[in-house]
């Protein structure tokens, strides 16, 4: 799910909706009390949106890796952090749950292939959501072969998307006050919007909110794709052979994906280790452990973090 395959890729399934606030939360716990919600003329009244919403709360709930992708069950993931009886964070009111959906969104290269394109393969610093839409439609045409591409306007969407989940809004009074609720992607900065508003920017910088029980579990994840016990610190930060790349994904300066990936040895000590082989700088695997514990240390030991 998280290798890019250019066999199962899937576009504009948002129904052009954001992803808002209340969404993952409302949807989430929904769905774990009546596990046909989505389908059922119900949705509306309990979810209080419109029908498009509806599927569009399901599919970020995919994407965001909240909720099985084929049926309608949660994951361990989703219920360790969404479920309102037992979950570490089920109303998104610690930073570090968003900067979780957002590697869990970024890649998923087959639900959400957009969001792994940009996060993942489009490097420009500067650019314009026309340059967006063009790159996204270049990356398609590209990889495309064997089915039927998507259309034109879909992929416009989808880039039109990005860049509106990741900033703030300007706070244009004109707005719809439900458009003006920024999805909870703005608060991480990743994209930026210049002064007129023309362009945007998305930048690799040192990020030190970023908390590194997300970085451990985004780097056991990584572990568990590769199947490996060695990937050099390079692999890390670009990405390689369809595989995300978490310097990328955060976007991150090398110097500072180094720096944290040094403090994460001691985080939980004798999971990683950092080792010169043969000149090439590379993270180790000392002790195959699930990506959940990262999780799990991050969100009862919040202190720890900080201390890190």
């Amino acid at each position: 799910m998280m290798i890019f395959n250019p066999e199962r890729m899937a576009f504009g399934r948002h129904e052009t909706f954001a992803l808002r606030y209340g969404w993952l939360s409302k949807g989430f716990q929904a769905m774990t009390k009546d596990s046909g919600i989505f389908e059922s003329d119900e949705a509306t009244v309990e979810l209080g949106v419109g029908k498009n919403m509806v599927s569009a709360i399901k599919y970020w709930l995919r994407a965001c890796r909240m909720i099985d992708p084929v049926e309608n069950k949660s994951t361990d993931l989703g219920d360790n952090i969404l479920s309102s009886e037992d979950g570490y964070d089920p109303y998104l009111e610690d930073e570090a749950t968003i900067w979780l959906l957002h590697w869990l969104l970024a890649t998923n290269a087959e639900l959400a292939t957009s969001w792994f394109w940009f996060f993942n393969r489009f490097h420009k610093p500067d650019f314009t959501g026309q340059e967006l839409g063009t790159a996204l439609a270049d990356f398609v045409n590209d990889k495309v072969i064997n089915r039927k591409k998507p259309a034109l306007a879909t992929l416009s969407n989808d880039a039109g998307l990005i860049p509106r989940m990741y900033t703030l809004s300007t706070g244009n009074t004109r707005t719809p006050i439900e458009d003006a609720l920024d999805s909870p992607f703005s608060l991480l900065k990743l994209v930026t919007q210049s002064a007129g508003g023309r362009s945007y920017q998305s930048r690799p910088m040192a990020r030190p909110d970023l908390p590194l029980g997300i970085l451990g579990f985004a780097v056991c994840e990584m572990f568990e794709m590769k199947n490996t016990r060695a990937i050099p610190i390079e692999d890390f930060m670009y990405s390689k052979d369809n595989y995300p790349a978490i310097g990328s994904v955060f976007r991150l300066t090398e110097s500072d994906l180094v720096a944290k990936l040094e403090r994460l040895v001691n985080y939980i000590p004798g999971v990683f280790d950092i080792r010169d082989t043969a000149g090439q700088h590379q993270l180790y695997l000392s002790e195959e452990t699930d990506a959940m514990t990262f999780i799990i240390e991050h969100y009862e030991n919040p202190s720890k973090e900080i201390a890190a």
